[in-house]
């Protein structure tokens, strides 16, 4: 039986991801654009993160605060949050220094309306996935294999678990076959894990939603717990995320690539779960280091924009979704050079979901944002991005 785990108090959807980003990108965050601003003393690519040396997490119920008390300007805020209701969202939530300094609901939504988020539940999974490491129930560079049985003794006993959350599994990948067959199947990690590895793993970038799921078993297998419940033990509660969930499949599998619903308010929780590098009120939820692991530089040399099931904006090349099939002799035309968000500091960084669901945390200046809104497809102007939420900090942040 799984021996129970406590938290440790500290001693001192549908398209693919090119799709999502490029809708994500918004109002002139085109990959590929001008130089990045850069902040002053901020990181450069493949830099830890640094933030402030202490941060305020939120308490049992929401504080809100006059922007200008915590360096924000409201009148800049308002403008941003005009721009997110003609953006077709749901809710809009400025934070700061562990409270709100700015909140807008849309179309009917409120403050305990949850919502899917899409693949914003990756990054939550990358989460899950550092916790179960510190617990030492699985490591990164683990064979995925000894929780996949089906995997030994075949090429997929090359994945691990690190090339899981790092997109570059090679496991197979199509646009029909992840955004089709993967969402009509009634078990979609039965589905997952049954499919062919297309190449060794570390060869390609491909935003996996299949791979993903895989980690549904991995985890189950390694904490001995479903993944719904861990994650409600492990971070919904100690964050006190009242009003989220996981959702399962027909065969109650969590969905670890797309389950998340949750409320603009409990997915500012999580960002500050980030930016206190896993610290919350004095207990140790994840550690500092998994944070700065999971956002703190690339994890793979194919992708700079992509953490450990995290985006980044770190510059470099910038991989689109791949089938394996699709690399021709002439190399991938998929790839080229830039940055998510040219104009945004290098160290931020942003949970997204399809239709531009977005958890944006920048450690520099401290702030997290929150945007939700419709699950469209392929996002259709106007709408509202990750470069109209960095203007939180680009242009309404006025004091550090």
């Amino acid at each position: 039986m799984r021996r129970p785990h406590r938290l440790v108090p500290l001693l001192a959807a549908v398209p693919f991801a090119a799709a999502l980003v490029a809708g994500c990108a918004g109002g002139g965050g085109v990959p590929g654009g001008p130089a990045a601003t850069a902040r002053p003393g901020s990181p450069g690519p493949g830099a830890t993160p640094s933030g402030p040396a202490a941060v305020r997490v939120p308490g049992d119920t929401w504080e809100t605060v006059d922007p200008s008390a915590v360096g924000l300007d409201p009148a800049k805020l308002e403008e941003i949050a005009h721009a997110a209701q003609q953006g077709k969202s749901n809710c809009l939530l400025v934070a700061r220094d562990g409270r709100i300094a700015g909140e807008w609901y849309f179309k009917g939504s409120t403050p305990t309306t949850p919502q899917p988020v899409f693949s914003m539940t990756k990054s939550l999974t990358s989460t899950l996935v550092g916790i179960a490491q510190d617990d030492g129930d699985l490591r990164l560079d683990d064979s995925a294999a000894t929780w996949v049985p089906q995997w030994k003794d075949t090429p997929a006993q090359a994945v691990t678990v690190r090339d899981l959350v790092s997109n570059d599994s090679g496991r197979q990948w199509s646009t029909t076959m992840d955004y089709h067959d993967l969402l009509a199947a009634p078990d979609k990690t039965a589905f997952a894990v049954a499919l062919p590895q297309d190449r060794p793993p570390g060869e390609v970038w491909a935003y996996n939603n299949s791979a993903i799921q895989t980690l549904e078993q991995v985890l189950s297998g390694a904490t001995g717990q479903e993944v719904g419940d861990f994650a409600r033990e492990r971070v919904f509660e100690p964050l006190g995320m009242k009003d989220s969930r996981m959702t399962t499949d027909r065969a109650g599998n969590t969905l670890t690539f797309i389950g998340l619903q949750t409320t603009c308010r409990d997915a500012a929780r999580l960002g500050y779960l980030m930016l206190a590098r896993g610290e919350w009120n004095g207990q140790r939820v994840v550690s500092g280091d998994w944070v700065t692991e999971a956002t703190g530089r690339s994890s793979t040399e194919l992708n700079a924009a992509y953490g450990y099931l995290w985006w980044l904006n770190r510059e470099g090349v910038l991989a689109q979704p791949l089938a394996a099939s699709d690399i021709s002799a002439a190399g991938d035309p998929t790839t080229h050079h830039g940055q998510l968000v040219p104009t945004a500091p290098v160290d931020m960084y942003w949970a997204i979901g399809l239709g531009n669901q977005i958890l944006q945390i920048d450690p520099g200046s401290g702030t997290v944002v929150v945007r939700l809104g419709s699950g469209e497809a392929r996002p259709r102007p106007p709408t509202f991005g990750v470069a109209d939420a960095s203007r939180v900090v680009t242009e309404a942040l006025v004091a550090n």
